[in-house]
C-alpha cells in the first residue's frame, strides 16, 4: 500500500497561474513609477553626478588629488575594483553553476542577479582606467600591431591578464542575460499597448514566435553559454587574485588567495544579491516569487563561503606565524595591532562572526535581520580588499619608508559616484525590463521545494 508524505514548501507559493505571473511580472514595467522609484532613482543619479565630478577633476588634474605616496601605491581605487569584481561573481553563479546543477530555486533571483553582474563589471572597469593618470590612451593595453616602435603589452604581467578576464567575462555575462530576456522581451511586445513599445520591444525580441523549435534552439543555447560561463566564475577572480599573489611583497605572495578570493567574492556577491533582492520582494511585491525558501537558500550559501573566507583568515595567520619569516609575521601582526587595526577587526567583526548568526533558522526567515547582514557582510569585504592592499604596503622593509594613508575627498567621492552608476543601472532595469524571468518561473510553478517520498 502506498503512503505519501507530505510535500515541501513549493519554489512559487500563492497557486499562481501562468497568466498571473505575467501580470504580475509585466505589472511595475506598464505602471507608471512610483514615488518610492523616483526618490530612489534621484538619490542615485545625484550620486553618479558626484562621482563623474570627483572623475573628471581627477583626470583633469593628476592622480596627486589622491591620498597616494611613495609607500602606498595602491588604496581605494584597486580596493573598489576588487569589491565590485567580486559583488559580481554571485550572478553568474547563480544562472550558470546552478543552472547546470539543476537548482529550481534559481528561477526567481538569477535575472535580477544577472543584471547585478553587469552593472558591477562597469562599476569596477572604471577604477583601472581613472589608475593609469591618462585614460585615454587605455587602447595601450589591447595587443595589436602598432607605430609606436616595441612597444608591446607584458603579456606576463597578471594586470594584463585581468584586462582579458574582465573583458571576456563581461561579454559572456552580458549574452547571458540577453539571451535569457528574449522570451520576456516577447511577451511584453504582445502585451504592448503603443506602436513605440511594440516596436522597441519587436527589435529585442529577436523575432520571438514562442514555437517548438524555437524553445529548443534557446534552450541549448542557453546550456552552452551557462557551460562556457561557469568556469569564468572561478577564473576571473582567480587572475584578479595573481595582481597580490604573484608579487613578492609580504602579505601577497600566497597561493591561498585564488581559492580564498573566489571564496570572498561569492560571498559578498551574495551579501549584495539578498540586499538588492528584500528591496525588491518588498517594493514590488513579490514576496509568493522570491519566498521565505529563497532567502534561506541564499544564507546557506553565505555562510558556507564566509567559513572558508573566516578558514583562509586563520591560515594565513598560521602560515606566518610557521613561516619563521620576520617580515611575513610582522605583516599580519601588523594588521592585527598596527595604526589600521580598526579596520581588520571590522573585517573580521563583519565577514566571520556576524555571519555565524545566519545558523539559526529564525534568523535566516527574519527578511528585516538578513536584509541588516547582508548589508554587514558588504561592508565586510569591502574592508578585507583595504586591509589586505593598504596594511601590506604601508610599513615597509625599512621603518624610514612607513608611510600612513587618508583618502582623500576626492576618492571618497568616486566611490559614492560608483555606487550611484550601479544603482542608477538597477533603478533603470527595474523600470523597463522583467526582474523575473517569467519563462523559467512557469516552468516551476507547483514545482516542489523537495520531491516527496513515495514508499510502496
Amino acid at each position: 500500500m502506498a503512503s505519501t508524505y507530505p510535500v515541501h514548501e513549493t519554489l512559487i507559493t500563492g497557486d499562481k497561474t501562468l497568466k498571473q505571473v505575467t501580470e504580475d511580472v509585466c505589472a511595475p514595467i506598464e505602471r507608471g513609477p512610483t514615488w518610492l522609484w523616483w526618490a530612489g532613482f534621484l538619490v542615485s543619479v545625484s550620486a553618479l553626478l558626484l562621482g563623474i565630478a570627483a572623475v573628471s577633476y581627477q583626470v583633469a588634474t593628476g592622480i596627486g588629488t589622491w591620498g597616494l605616496n611613495r609607500t602606498v601605491g595602491w588604496a581605494f581605487d584597486i580596493t573598489n575594483f576588487v569589491f565590485w569584481i567580486g559583488i559580481g561573481h554571485a550572478g553568474t553563479l547563480i544562472s550558470a553553476i546552478l543552472f547546470l546543477f539543476r537548482q529550481k530555486w534559481r528561477t526567481s533571483i538569477n535575472r535580477s542577479a544577472e543584471a547585478m553582474t553587469i552593472f558591477a563589471v562597469m562599476c569596477a572597469g572604471i577604477f583601472p582606467l581613472i589608475h593609469m593618470g591618462r585614460p585615454w590612451l587605455a587602447y595601450w593595453v589591447l595587443p595589436y600591431p602598432n607605430y609606436r616602435g616595441s612597444l608591446w603589452v607584458n603579456f606576463r604581467s597578471p594586470l594584463l591578464w585581468d584586462v582579458f578576464a574582465i573583458s571576456t567575462y563581461f561579454t559572456i555575462s552580458a549574452v547571458f542575460w540577453f539571451l535569457g530576456l528574449v522570451p520576456d522581451l516577447a511577451t511584453i511586445r504582445d502585451r504592448a499597448t503603443t506602436k513605440l513599445r511594440k516596436s522597441i520591444f519587436g527589435l529585442f525580441s529577436l523575432g520571438w514566435d514562442g514555437s517548438n523549435r524555437t524553445w529548443m534552439r534557446y534552450e541549448m543555447v542557453y546550456l552552452l553559454l551557462a557551460g562556457l560561463a561557469t568556469p569564468l566564475v572561478l577564473s576571473v577572480h582567480t587572475i584578479v587574485s595573481f595582481d597580490f599573489a604573484t608579487s613578492v611583497i609580504p602579505g601577497w605572495h600566497t597561493t591561498i588567495f585564488p581559492p580564498y578570493f573566489v571564496a570572498g567574492a561569492v560571498f559578498s556577491g551574495f551579501g549584495m544579491v539578498l540586499t538588492l533582492m528584500l528591496v525588491t520582494r518588498k517594493v514590488l511585491r513579490f514576496e509568493d516569487y522570491i519566498t521565505i525558501g529563497h532567502i534561506e537558500a541564499m544564507c546557506k550559501i553565505i555562510i558556507a563561503t564566509g567559513s572558508i573566507v573566516g578558514l583562509a583568515y586563520s591560515t594565513e595567520f598560521f602560515i606566518a606565524w610557521y613561516s619563521a619569516n620576520e617580515y611575513e609575521r610582522f605583516v599580519f601582526f601588523n594588521r592585527a595591532l598596527g595604526p589600521f587595526a580598526w579596520a581588520y577587526w571590522t573585517m573580521v567583526s563583519c565577514n566571520v562572526i556576524t555571519p555565524q548568526l545566519l545558523w539559526f533558522k529564525k534568523i535566516r526567515t527574519n527578511p528585516a535581520i538578513v536584509f541588516v547582514l547582508s548589508l554587514v557582510v558588504n561592508v565586510g569585504m569591502w574592508f578585507e580588499r583595504f586591509v589586505i592592499i593598504v596594511t601590506s604596503l604601508h610599513r615597509d622593509y625599512l621603518p624610514s619608508s612607513w608611510a600612513d594613508y587618508t583618502p582623500t575627498l576626492i576618492e571618497v567621492s568616486t566611490l559614492v559616484g560608483s555606487f550611484g552608476l550601479f544603482f542608477t543601472c538597477f533603478f533603470l532595469f527595474a523600470r523597463f525590463l522583467p526582474m523575473i524571468a517569467m519563462g523559467e518561473v512557469k516552468g516551476v510553478l507547483g514545482h516542489p521545494g523537495r520531491m516527496p517520498h513515495v514508499h510502496e
